[in-house]
């Protein structure tokens, strides 16, 4: 994976490249921002970029080493990810043990932890003796979704480097040219940070379904709110979307804010616009802080479902506020 294939992130591109070209490849990064905003293939950008035996400061994709970083099989490239809810100590051990070693070809070792604030506390001082006595041999880049979860001796050794979601219109630019349902990629963008994981959203078993499960809830609390309650028990609480109900709940915080919108009579920018016509109509109905007292509810249930709330009384509890009862 080229650098020039990663869209967005244009100025840890720039950077990183410049690195390279210059000789001057730290040895330490943090790779840091929202999950789905490309680190993980900047990441492996990086390394190919590193090993590339053709270009200065990119890869060609092509030669020997690039197809062995893009396959996983490279010998110098170590990618180390949680064992299970955790990174361990023992697998900083193995990691430091590996590099015990000369490089095989390059001359240069380099390894990414992902999900590197998952690092046990026993984990992160390992590896923070590893990086106290950086070797010019060694490059290490640390993705983590929240950088000011890592020790700051570790943050303090390593160059950071935030990634920012993507632009939502750029992102719906490339993610319509690709063929993908507008009315799915209007709800995707808004909650990814950038294509690979909105396309991952909407290619994901559910999606669709989820939408359509929010504008049937929706409508059904609103006017038959006993037909609700049945409709979130057999597909929600106890049914077969059980799992996505974090999703459903995303996507009915976003279909509230079109509610806020309408009911303030503004109709720009609606991520539910197909449904507009009904939606106009019924936002009408409430006063716009009806809406406001909704969504704050919504996101109040959301947090509480992490803390595992009963999904059943929470989602009952939601659709009832719909109804304004």
């Amino acid at each position: 994976m080229p650098f020039q294939t990663i869209i967005g992130q244009e100025r840890v591109k720039q950077m990183l490249q410049a690195s390279i070209r210059q000789d001057k490849v730290s040895h330490a990064y943090i790779f840091a921002g929202p999950g789905g905003s490309g680190r993980r293939e900047m990441a492996q950008a990086f390394a190919m970029a590193l090993y590339c035996q053709v270009l200065p400061d990119d890869a060609c994709g092509e030669c020997l080493d690039c197809r062995k970083v893009l396959h996983g099989n490279h010998p110098d490239l170590h990618w180390l990810a949680p064992d299970g809810a955790s990174i361990k100590i023992e697998q900083i051990r193995e990691l430091q043990k590996q590099f015990a070693y000369r490089s095989t070809v390059s001359g240069v070792k380099m390894y990414v932890l992902e999900s590197a604030d998952k690092m046990t506390p026993q984990a992160a001082n390992s590896l923070l003796k590893f990086l106290e006595e950086p070797s010019s041999q060694v490059v290490a880049v640390l993705i983590t979704d929240n950088g000011q979860a890592l020790l700051p001796t570790i943050r303090s050794r390593a160059q950071w480097v935030p990634f920012v979601p993507m632009a939502r219109a750029r992102m719906e630019e490339v993610l319509l040219a690709e063929g993908h349902s507008s009315v799915l990629v209007q709800i995707a963008v808004h909650l990814a940070a950038g294509p690979e994981r909105a396309r991952e959203m909407i290619q994901g078993n559910g999606f669709a379904e989820i939408r359509n499960l929010v504008i049937q809830l929706a409508r059904e609390s609103l006017t038959r709110l006993p037909s609700a309650f049945v409709t979130a028990q057999q597909k929600l609480a106890k049914g077969e979307l059980a799992d996505k109900l974090s999703l459903w709940l995303d996507m009915l915080i976003l279909w509230l804010k079109d509610m806020v919108r309408l009911g303030a009579g503004s109709r720009d920018q609606l991520i539910y616009s197909d449904q507009a016509d009904w939606m106009v109509r019924e936002a009408l109905n409430h006063p716009v802080q009806h809406w406001i007292d909704c969504l704050e509810q919504a996101v109040e249930t959301q947090k509480r479902l992490r803390f595992h709330a009963n999904p059943q009384l929470s989602l009952e509890h939601i659709l009832m506020k719909l109804k304004g009862v």
